[in-house]
């Protein structure tokens, strides 16, 4: 496919620009999330867990291990450049993580059209799953980084 084909050209020939662009997130930084890995339609992240991301059980409040999970998702759906927001998404939590572990995100394309993109977001501590999200976005007609023209 012609389209696809082209993404993943604008991937490779703009990556510093789209990892600029898509790595300038104030929230993401406030909590401490670090990108560990962006490709194509691939994102991975991790965090570390402070005492002020616990809930009154004393374990990582649920809204901390989705923030995770989203953002590897944002990056993942705009690294082909093109204005990307998500519209849907559905997390299970599946075990708790407490004080001090290191959780993983990694968001993977599943399936990418004109208009829409597909992910399927698994976060980690250490081996064990504790999260897993679908996400679709949408994707606009404009691209946040600057195209050469075709003539």
């Amino acid at each position: 496919m012609k389209n696809s084909a082209d993404e993943l050209e604008i991937f490779q020939q703009h990556h510093d620009s789209i990892l600029a662009h898509i790595s300038n997130d104030p929230y993401a930084r406030s909590l401490g999330i670090q990108l560990t890995q962006v490709d194509a339609g691939f994102a991975e992240a991790t965090l570390e867990i402070k005492n002020h991301m616990l809930n009154a059980h004393g374990t990582v409040h649920g809204a901390v291990i989705y923030a995770l999970a989203d953002h590897v998702f944002s990056v993942a759906c705009n690294t082909y450049g093109k204005t990307s927001v998500g519209v849907s998404t559905t997390i299970q939590f599946v075990e708790a993580a407490e004080l001090g572990d290191q959780i993983m995100a990694r968001a993977s394309e599943v399936k990418r059209t004109h208009r829409t993109g597909f992910y399927r977001i698994d976060v980690y501590h250490r081996q064990n799953l504790i999260a897993t999200m679908d996400a679709v976005c949408y994707r606009k007609n404009q691209h946040f980084i600057q195209l050469e023209a075709n003539g």
